[in-house]
Parts: structure tokens; C-alpha cells; sequence
């Protein structure tokens, strides 16, 4: 298991609330819970795909992770297919903020989709 006590340096986080909760802040703080956010691409097929993701934060770390897809077009549906077969672990067990996929079996936009999903519940998150 990584370390992963270990706060992040600079995160690209605007620093926009006001650090008047005393609390400190290491990284990004995230509200415990459950958030959804859906994120799109459009493949070669030129056929809008869209990820949804849910996921579940505990003290900031990621317990839990759904990924459904639109599957529009019959070979975004296999690299969907994929994608959200190896995502589980890619995600779970992580700190929200180290969380970034890059290409999941042979799916890399797939993983833009689900990027912006996961900025959206960053940001979500971050209140």
C-alpha cells in the first residue's frame, strides 16, 4: 500500500474559499459522501459519448466508484466496456486528488469523459 497520508504539494486548486474554518488545508478538503457527475467526448464515429460517474468520499479518499456509459456507437461501447472493467481499480483506495486516469485498457477517451466527470465532483466536493 502507497503512503497516502501524505498531503499533495501545490494543488491546482483555486484557492477561493476563505480559510476562515481553521481547519488546514492539505491539498483539497472533500466532504464526505456521495457525488455524481457526467462528463462527454466525441469519438472518431463523431457519435456524442457521455460518462457518468459515481463515487463515494471518505475522508477524502475514493471507497467507492460506478461508471456507466452511453454507449452510442458500437466500438465506444467495447472500449466503454473496458474502461469501466478496469476503473474500480484504478480509482478506489486513491485520494481524491491523485485521482487521474489516463487510458484504461485501450480506452483513453473513455478516461477524458471520465476526467471531466471527476473535475465537476472536485469542484462539487470541495464546499
Amino acid at each position: 500500500a502507497a503512503g497516502a497520508s501524505t498531503p499533495a504539494a501545490s494543488s491546482g486548486a483555486p484557492s477561493s474559499g476563505a480559510p476562515a474554518s481553521g481547519a488546514p488545508v492539505t491539498g483539497g478538503e472533500y466532504q464526505n459522501g456521495e457525488y455524481t457527475a457526467t462528463g462527454s467526448y466525441i469519438p472518431p464515429s463523431n457519435t456524442k459519448e457521455e460518462v457518468t460517474v459515481s463515487l463515494t468520499l471518505s475522508d477524502g479518499v475514493v471507497t467507492d466508484v460506478e461508471v456507466s456509459t452511453s454507449g452510442n456507437h458500437p466500438t465506444s461501447k467495447r472500449y466503454q466496456a473496458e474502461f469501466t472493467g478496469g476503473v474500480q481499480q484504478e480509482v478506489v483506495g486513491k485520494p481524491l486528488d491523485e485521482v487521474k486516469v489516463d487510458k484504461i485498457a485501450s480506452s483513453s477517451l473513455t478516461s477524458s469523459g471520465f476526467n471531466k466527470a471527476l473535475d465537476e465532483i472536485k469542484s462539487e466536493a470541495a464546499r
